[in-house]
């Protein structure tokens, strides 16, 4: 569609001059030969930008553009004064004028103007759409109202506006393609496909071929043409899962893809246009992956454009209840069976229980209670015994006899243990609490074996 700009002057034959210049550039035009009728014309229809005249008899163009601002907003306006003075630009600024040009005007530096002034009502119209849309959708599958994942779903939804990369972090299993895929249905592209792949999960040639698709005859087995995820998740969005893991050769690949917005498939000769959203979920913290030199300096800053930071099921307090009555209504209606609540004792089993596997290992809780529940309501007996007898990670060394003392490097693994639950596994932080960096913290969550079944990653 043509864009309306509405020139206001009090002078004929700059009106005509205005008007020539803008029609030349493709802009649809209308004119006005005072500021009351310009006003009448703004109330009444819908223009992209108005251009008035500063100095004109009865309503000027500074009062002119304070009364297009007060009841249309969203309309620029670009004033037109014989004075490039520090008053007059004070005087447009307060008025609320989007830009203004100086007589005799440059017609290019008055057409940039105009352009600008333009473009910036259609980006505030599809802003203003993009978050009534996203707040008319609500986030598919995503349960709980704690703090921490109301902070995680408003990060969402403002990012789902844009196309910017989408790094999101947390322990294995907290429901990390979960938010991805909430980014997915915010945005623009949620007509389009949501792919994920698994970058741990294949071999490298394999991994490659995935993710690029391959020309025929680009190897062995290659008999027909293939397009790889990249392609396949046109105009939607691709979530590199665990993207920690992937081999160094074709983080190289990944990232001429990302600057280049191309494609070349494996054993082709021909770039080809790419137009998806790219979303990468670790649970690893790759600015130490970067300080070991497992994963590219810069590609970690291509992808950590936006960073999401999904929460321990541990640090959500009582979306623990909430998730598992949803779980529970799920899993009843599989099975067929007649389970519609949570005992008291039960409940407070589950919120006292450190939750090592997060969302994942909670479905397997309530998957397993339904299935060997007798009753309408699940009750303790119904929960592994892991979570019925919760371990305790903290330092108790209260034995007198020297036999039943612990050796030093017991107490240092409890310690260890006793600060990333206190912290609720954020680990650059239990990392300054110890006095180690980060690297140490790793090497003694390695030598302690306390990830992931003993502590929060």
């Amino acid at each position: 569609m043509e864009r309306r700009i509405l020139i206001v002057d009090d002078d004929p034959d700059v009106r005509e001059v205005v008007e020539a210049a803008l029609q030349e550039v493709g802009f649809e035009t209308q004119l006005a030969g005072s500021g009351q009728e310009a006003l009448a014309l703004v109330k009444a229809g819908d223009f992209d930008a108005v251009v008035t005249d500063l100095r004109m008899p009865g309503m000027d163009g500074l009062e002119l553009c304070e009364r297009i601002v007060a009841c249309r907003p969203d309309v620029p306006v670009v004033l037109v004064t014989g004075r490039a003075t520090l008053d007059a630009a004070v005087g447009a600024i307060r008025a609320g004028a989007y830009d203004f040009v100086t007589h005799p005007l440059d017609v290019q530096q008055f057409l940039v103007a105009v352009e600008r002034a333009a473009r910036h009502r259609e980006l505030t119209a599809e802003v203003k759409r993009l978050r009534e849309f996203a707040a008319a959708q609500p986030f598919t599958g995503i349960v709980g109202s704690s703090e921490a994942m109301r902070v995680v779903l408003d990060v969402v939804a403002r990012v789902a506006a844009t196309d910017s990369t989408v790094l999101i972090t947390g322990e294995t299993g907290s429901g990390k393609e979960l938010i991805a895929r909430a980014v997915h249905q915010r945005s623009r592209r949620a007509a389009g496909p949501f792919v994920a792949i698994n970058c741990a999960a294949m071999p490298e040639t394999l991994l490659e071929s995935e993710l690029f698709g391959h020309a025929r005859g680009a190897f062995t087995d290659a008999k027909l043409a293939r397009a790889g995820l990249l392609l396949q998740a046109s105009g939607g969005t691709l979530l590199l899962d665990e993207i920690g893991e992937m081999p160094m050769a074709v983080q190289a690949k990944l990232l001429r893809v990302l600057q280049e917005r191309t494609v070349r498939p494996v054993g082709g000769d021909k770039e080809i246009p790419l137009d998806v959203r790219i979303a990468a979920a670790t649970n690893r913290d790759l600015e130490v992956a970067v300080e070991e030199g497992r994963f590219r300096q810069d590609l970690f800053y291509r992808i950590h454009v936006v960073r999401i930071e999904v929460p321990s099921l541990k640090a959500r307090g009582n979306d623990v209840l909430e998730l598992a009555q949803q779980q529970l209504q799920r899993f009843a209606s599989a099975a067929g069976k007649s389970v519609k609540s949570i005992s008291t004792a039960a409940a407070e089993r589950l919120l006292s229980y450190d939750w090592p596997g997060n969302v994942r290992e909670l479905q397997n809780v309530i998957e397993r209670a339904v299935a060997l529940t007798r009753y309408e309501e699940l009750t303790v007996d119904d929960l592994p015994e892991n979570v019925r007898a919760r371990s305790d990670s903290r330092i108790v060394v209260a034995a007198d006899d020297p036999e039943h003392l612990p050796p030093m490097e017991e107490v240092e693994r409890r310690y260890v243990l006793r600060v990333l639950d206190a912290v609720h596994g954020n680990k650059a932080l239990a990392a300054r609490i110890l006095g180690f960096d980060r690297k140490t913290l790793y090497r003694k969550i390695d030598r302690f074996n306390v990830e992931p079944s003993d502590s929060s990653q």
